[in-house]
């Protein structure tokens, strides 16, 4: 008699298929799939920040999509927006996986990690077409970097969830699904990849300012943590994922050698010295940089002219000139842009006050500090001085390379919610003699500081015959900088603007300049006092600039707001994004005219 079998203990109910594998293995293929997907859209984010520096945040993230009107009914629009290098990844992928053997896509998958680690490398040659433009720069960037590898992410997964599909049928049913794949299952692989899509932006979306977060709290700390840091991680990610350590170690040595010594861009040591030695041979040199909540920070020298600037992504927040001018003992660094010495002029307005009380028994409230030229000139003509600077590293690097006076208050944050929590506080109305509103990020302004409740906040804030500067950096061709206008002159009764430089004669395409707003809450007409000597502060720049001569006739923009013209507000600012676009590829434009190729596209 055969002796009994031993019980297994695995009892496969009756009718279940008796080849599938243990649970563990499609847990692992589940995890594999999630995983890919996040992977996927930390390199996409990760990519969009490398791209910054060089085109601007703004320029980086909106010049690659592609906006489609799908239909308009009535009032109501729908739009489309889709980056032009994903658009083609999607159908590419699909053909791939209908057409191409599974051998091959076995082995272009598995060349996930090796592409990862290459893409810092290919960047960093990439950058060197920058001059293209600030629209198909970064398209050609994407299409050769992140976008091959959301391809192959997108290949992996779709392998993977075909497979783990097949699994759960039986041998001649997984047999011939194989053999007849058909257009239907076709079409089921292109909704797939599509789904995949949209999860990867959707994640994208979430991560965005996890990262942020990151890069705000840890910056500095270890090269691991900038944007260049982070690709790396997502690179070694997808080794540990496809287990494939020796092919990383056998392809990958080379780009990880080029990431660790050569990448100017990475904030180690060698690389921040090829860095300079790049960077000499065109006349500059690299004081100081480090990520931050707005982008990427640094100071520059130029040796050949003798100045220094800060820059943030592809913007210039000032400069100032190294050596003084011979026999002229400025008593503070001369700026190298007029603009800056223009919002001094806040102390020659002609209030009720002036003549009564002295600088000593002012105040003034900075709002954005840039390298700090005119909140200096306030604090050294003793105005007590508070300054709202939303990025940290701007402030320390401001007071560590631009020889910002220490004795202010500084207020690190979000000014929006800084000066809401202003007003909250008791006995705060009427505050400030002096308001400077200087503020720019990502190539253009920033449009949420110019809506009617932020304005209404600062105004709040004014004492009833101070006087507050704004200064508008654009094309004040563009609805947006039209908008801010009106916007600023609904709020404050009394206004009188001037321009940095004088328009053109005859007006061109576009007008890009600093406009500079000063504004009192009364209706008194604004007079300016002839400066005097203290007011220069023995700076020959000063008794050139000080004074405001490039006046604008406001009855423009009065007509515009007369015509219930588009005030903007609080959570309406969207139908500005293409103006504030084209402000941002217009100033790309602009800071290839200031500093050469070469010092944006080696950051």
């Amino acid at each position: 008699m055969a002796p009994k079998k031993k019980d297994s203990g695995v009892h496969v109910p009756k009718g279940e298929p008796q080849h599938q594998e243990p649970i563990r293995w499609h847990s692992r293929s589940i995890y594999k799939i999630l995983s890919t997907i996040v992977l996927a859209a930390l390199c996409a984010e990760a990519s969009s920040l490398c791209l910054s520096p060089v085109y601007g945040s703004i320029a980086a993230s909106r010049a690659t999509l592609w906006e489609t009107s799908l239909f308009t009914i009535s009032s109501f629009k729908m739009r489309m927006q889709i980056s032009l290098p994903k658009l083609l990844v999607l159908p590419t992928a699909w053909l791939s996986r209908l057409y191409l053997s599974k051998s091959l896509l076995a082995t272009m998958t598995s060349l996930l990690p090796i592409f990862g680690i290459c893409i810092p490398a290919l960047q960093s040659y990439l950058f060197r077409l920058s001059s293209i433009g600030p629209k198909w720069g970064p398209t050609v960037t994407i299409f050769c970097t992140s976008s091959p590898l959301f391809y192959l992410s997108v290949l992996s997964v779709l392998s993977i969830a075909e497979e783990l599909y097949i699994d759960y049928k039986a041998p001649e049913e997984a047999s011939a699904l194989q053999q007849s794949m058909t257009l239907a299952l076709g079409y089921l692989q292109l909704a797939f990849i599509i789904a995949c899509y949209s999860i990867i932006e959707m994640i994208q979306d979430i991560f965005s300012p996890v990262i942020a977060w990151l890069v705000r709290s840890w910056s500095g700390t270890s090269a691991l943590f900038s944007r260049i840091g982070l690709q790396a991680i997502v690179s070694l990610s997808y080794a540990v994922l496809e287990r494939s350590y020796k092919r990383l170690a056998f392809f990958g040595i080379l780009p990880l050698l080029h990431l660790i010594s050569i990448n100017p861009h990475v904030p180690l040591k060698y690389n921040t010295a090829a860095l300079n030695a790049t960077l000499q041979a065109g006349g500059f040199s690299l004081v100081a940089r480090q990520e931050s909540l707005t982008g990427y920070i640094s100071v520059l020298d130029n040796v050949k002219d003798g100045f220094r600037v800060m820059r943030c992504d592809h913007s210039l927040l000032g400069g100032e000139w190294i050596n003084k001018p011979e026999g002229h003992p400025a008593v503070l660094n001369e700026p190298i842009y007029a603009i800056f010495l223009m919002l001094e002029a806040v102390r020659l307005v002609e209030t009720v006050s002036a003549k009564s009380t002295t600088d000593n028994d002012k105040n003034a409230l900075i709002v954005g500090l840039g390298v700090g030229t005119a909140p200096a000139a306030l604090i050294t003509h003793g105005i007590p001085t508070t300054i709202i600077e939303i990025d940290p590293v701007v402030h320390d690097f401001a007071t560590r390379y631009f020889d910002l006076p220490q004795n202010h208050t500084s207020i690190i944050g979000d000014a929006i919610e800084i000066v809401k929590d202003m007003q909250s506080r008791p006995g705060n109305d009427n505050l400030y003699s002096y308001i400077l509103h200087d503020v720019f990020t990502g190539g253009a302004e920033p449009i949420d500081l110019f809506t009617q409740e932020f304005l209404e906040g600062l105004s709040n804030l004014l004492k009833p015959d101070g006087v507050i500067a704004i200064n508008y950096a654009g094309d004040l061709l563009l609805p947006s900088a039209i908008s801010a206008v009106v916007t600023i002159l609904h709020v404050f009764p009394n206004c009188r603007l001037f321009r940095e430089m004088p328009a053109s004669t005859p007006l061109g395409d576009e007008d890009f300049t600093n406009l500079v707003i000063f504004c009192v809450k009364s209706t008194r007409p604004i007079t300016f006092r002839q400066p005097v000597e203290s007011d220069f502060l023995a700076s020959p720049a000063r008794r050139q600039h000080l004074m405001p001569q490039h006046e604008v006739d406001k009855r423009f923009y009065d007509r515009i707001l007369g015509g219930n013209g588009s005030v903007i507000r609080r959570g309406q600012t969207k139908e500005l994004e293409s103006s504030q676009i084209c402000s941002a590829i217009g100033h790309w434009y602009v800071m290839r005219s200031v500093l050469p190729d070469v010092v944006w596209e080696n950051w």
